[in-house]
């Protein structure tokens, strides 16, 4: 077989090990041993492999991860940028694993890896390598990850009969168990909607989808549930502009705890937010950590003067909050996150035992962006020792440990 067809091949396939767990999740195939065989194949195939496949798997894994990115661009009213962000993307992580390139050992390319996890292009975290193994027998800490890489390059070093004894020691990177996690001692209503993104946001929605969430109140209060969690944005609007609207949920929160996503508009600033109202009264969380390219720039400031007004009608940055909102909800702490913060460290920070997490995934559909997202909040829920309830619009809604 032509050399180069080779190195094509072996690249296309450690990608397609590599992915394969968010796949299996999607279809529902998810099994524990095979996560753990195949994302140990394909950290090994990435130590050995020849420096050209090395290049073509990160390509390739760029779009098997992230290629509905674009999808998102099209409600912008600039979707001819689609596949040009998907193609981005997968020239993104060429690069990202690229250094494992420079070299034919084993041991520096596992020292690379390990380096690249706490590597995230363009402030993007959703390339966390220990990700792999998050529905499998090995754990996710970077202890371990570091352990696996070092037991699988150690061969390269060894001459038989001893060459795959450390294998061996991939025992010692076997998940042992998380700090323990607990349902909320209340009764909680998660609500899942599916309303189209562009619909979502048009005049003739507003009435019909207003109707729909106090329908979905009621039919929480009269099933005797202490508190519903909706989606991201479920109200189209900037809330803090409508205060009969704010009066009625005020009135309604008197018999449930009300957690409602929205925007909010503030001294000329635009904010993605979470509403709670509780005993005629409420509280707002504004958004901590931004989607990079989704609601802010990570450029500097007269590159990101240049993209929002090319491609984003000239609107500006969504602003954000100085540090995590948590709501005490019936004597019970909750810390708010919206949508992508549920998948970043920073809001898992301090005392948490549970998240309320709402998110708006119909900016993806149809994608593996609702798979991705559980995998990454179940990463993060059993590191942390966290029980996310999460409401998402198209797909995500459920209890996450």
């Amino acid at each position: 077989m032509n050399k180069l067809i080779k190195d094509i091949l072996l690249g296309i396939a450690t990608a397609l090990f590599f992915s394969a767990f968010i796949y299996f999740e999607y279809f529902g195939l998810t099994n524990k041993l095979i996560n753990t065989l195949f994302g140990l194949s394909a950290l090994s195939m990435f130590l050995y492999i020849p420096k050209r496949s090395v290049l073509i798997a990160g390509f390739t894994i760029g779009l098997l991860w992230f290629y509905w990115i674009g999808y998102s661009f099209k409600y912008q009213g600039v979707g001819y940028m689609e596949p040009i962000i998907t193609l981005g993307f997968g020239f993104v992580y060429l690069l990202f694993f690229a250094p494992l390139a420079f070299t034919n050992s084993a041991l520096l390319r596992a020292l690379f890896l390990f380096g690249l996890s706490f590597v995230h292009p363009f402030n993007w975290n959703w390339m966390q390598i220990e990700l792999l193994f998050v529905n499998s027998y090995i754990g996710v800490y970077k202890y371990q990850l570091a352990l696996v890489l070092l037991v699988l390059s150690l061969p390269s070093l060894l001459k038989k009969p001893y060459k795959y004894t450390p294998l061996l020691l991939l025992i010692a990177a076997f998940s042992y168990g998380y700090p323990s996690q607990h349902d909320a001692p209340l009764k909680i209503k998660l609500v899942a909607t599916d309303i189209k993104q562009d619909y979502k946001w048009t005049r003739q929605a507003l009435a019909p989808t207003v109707y729909m969430v106090f329908q979905k109140i009621q039919k929480a209060i009269n099933e005797g549930y202490d508190v519903v969690i909706l989606p991201e944005s479920v109200f189209p609007l900037f809330m803090n502009k409508t205060p009969e609207l704010i009066k009625q949920l005020e009135k309604f929160s008197h018999k449930i705890t009300i957690i409602a996503g929205a925007l909010m508009r503030e001294d000329g600033k635009n904010y993605n937010v979470t509403y709670m109202f509780q005993n005629g009264k409420y509280q707002v969380a504004k958004k901590l950590v931004l989607v990079p390219f989704g609601e802010y720039i990570p450029l500097p400031k007269f590159a990101r003067k240049f993209i929002n007004d090319t491609f984003f009608n000239g609107e500006s940055d969504f602003s954000t909050a100085k540090k995590p909102t948590d709501f005490l909800i019936k004597g019970v702490k909750f810390r708010n996150a919206i949508c992508y913060e549920a998948t970043c460290k920073e809001l898992y920070s301090g005392d948490v035992k549970y998240l309320i997490a709402i998110s708006n995934n119909a900016w993806f559909a149809p994608s593996i962006e609702p798979t991705i997202q559980k995998l990454l909040m179940e990463y993060y829920a059993r590191k942390y020792g966290v029980t996310i309830y999460h409401a998402a619009n198209y797909k995500g809604t459920g209890v996450i440990k």
